[in-house]
């Protein structure tokens, strides 16, 4: 024990006020308060132990309505308090204030915070309180039809449930409450969920520099809208795609691979702070792209806890299951693994997470070549396969003279304006030689 964590936390002397860390471990994960130590953890002990075993116990049940255990240790031949608090299923509030214990601070939790935690500690999320105003008939039909068409491919949802009524669907969703509708349907399935939500929607911008916004869309609708209309914009709009050439395919390879997009995106919706009434805001720069939303990460969280990895549940896990029902995402808890590896599979820098600006943000870095110019990158990517298709365009000229660019076309396996920058760069090289009109003429090696 030679540190404060979540759990423990040391005190030279017993102030009253140490009741809030108390109320703090309660709220939390519950936890052991020493007196008599210092910010080292060794003992420097107490001299008024035997009145604080009486007293600490009765003010805390005073004030904070619990019982925890005090008990007298020796240390060092110093006598030390240990006072044992447990984990409380419902809110423990200290004069009116609610504290939380998260890593080795103690946090009072106000505004959204407090919200969430009072509806963790009554066991709901933001998403799935009722919503008394809603009706089922004003449900937007276009949006369960779609919906209807990814759970069939998934095959996460019995097919009987697909074709029954909309109620039905929505009861095996976990969408309606004592026959109310959650607010999770009315982001999901309502053709204006700000109506009910302010700030359910997505930002994207493109910036020259921070300070420099070039232009910007704004994506509204519902959230199986907001999330394919997003990533439509992301790559037809606000990202050029490199472009080479396999035989007659042409393929394009974005600066970032579209499922590590996508699977941010999806995890910026499902664990966003829809109290804040702030929306997705995605920033791409010539060589980043971030994504932020507002919302503090669940309560027993650090951001270690994401990067390594392990599975949690979302924020508004009604949102998430019915994202997974629809085949969008795959499982709780892997989304950020899926990213990384999509990032190492085409050698990317591992995307980086930060708690800044009361959020969550994702930042995807560009790799050397990709900030470079794409007009570059693909006319880079043009001369190496022309190298490959210059060999057997000579070599197709030398078996056939006569040959036509139509032929050379479908033996090389490019198509005929790629066979004609191959021969042009060819005659400038002054290896072949045209002789006579291009009907009637034929090719001469010269090199």
């Amino acid at each position: 024990m030679n540190k404060e964590d979540q759990n423990i936390e040391w005190k030279e002397s017993w102030r009253d006020e140490y009741i809030k860390w108390i109320a703090g471990f309660a709220n939390a994960n519950g936890g052991v308060l020493y007196i008599g130590k210092n910010d080292s953890g060794n003992a420097v002990g107490i001299a008024n132990a035997a009145k604080l075993l009486e007293d600490i116990p009765n003010k805390v049940r005073d004030v904070l309505g619990i019982l925890v255990e005090v008990n007298l240790l020796t240390e060092d031949s110093r006598e030390i308090i240990e006072i044992k608090v447990d984990p409380y299923p419902y809110p423990i509030n200290y004069k009116g204030e609610y504290h939380y214990r998260s890593g080795s601070t103690k946090q009072e939790l106000k505004g959204v915070a407090l919200n969430k935690f009072i509806l963790q500690k009554s066991g709901k999320h933001w998403d799935g309180i009722p919503i008394p105003n809603l009706s089922v008939a004003e449900l937007d039909t276009n949006a369960f039809e779609n919906f209807k068409k990814r759970a069939k491919r998934s095959k996460r949802v019995n097919e009987n449930i697909l074709d029954d009524t909309v109620e039905v669907l929505l009861e095996n969703l976990h969408l309606i409450d004592d026959n109310q509708l959650k607010k999770a349907c009315s982001l999901l399935f309502y053709h204006n969920p700000e109506k009910f939500t302010t700030g359910a929607y997505i930002k994207i911008g493109f910036f020259e520099s921070d300070s420099d916004l070039i232009y910007q869309d704004e994506i509204h609708g519902n959230l199986f809208d907001q999330v394919e209309k997003t990533m439509d914009l992301l790559l037809t709009k606000y990202m050029s795609a490199q472009i080479r050439y396999e035989g007659l395919a042409r393929i394009e390879e974005y600066p970032y691979p579209e499922p590590a997009l996508r699977e941010a995106l999806l995890n910026a919706v499902a664990h966003k702070d829809y109290a804040s009434g702030i929306p997705i805001q995605i920033s791409v720069y010539k060589d980043k792209l971030q994504i932020w939303n507002e919302g503090h990460l669940p309560l027993n969280w650090t951001l270690k806890t994401i990067l390594m990895k392990h599975p949690s549940k979302p924020s508004n896990p009604d949102i998430a299951n019915t994202f997974f029902r629809a085949g969008m995402i795959e499982s709780w808890g892997r989304g950020i693994s899926k990213i990384i590896s999509e990032c190492q599979k085409v050698n990317l820098p591992i995307p980086q997470y930060a708690t800044d600006f009361g959020g969550l943000m994702i930042t995807f870095s560009a790799s050397e070549s990709s900030e470079k110019s794409t007009e570059k990158s693909t006319e880079k990517s043009m001369e190496k396969s022309m190298g490959k298709s210059m060999g057997k365009i000579v070599g197709l000229i030398q078996e056939n003279p006569n040959i036509t660019i139509a032929d050379l076309s479908k033996k090389v396996g490019i198509t005929p304006n790629a066979i004609e920058k191959n021969l042009s760069k060819l005659k400038k090289q002054g290896k072949i030689e045209r002789i006579g009109p291009d009907k009637g003429g034929y090719w001469k090696i010269l090199n």
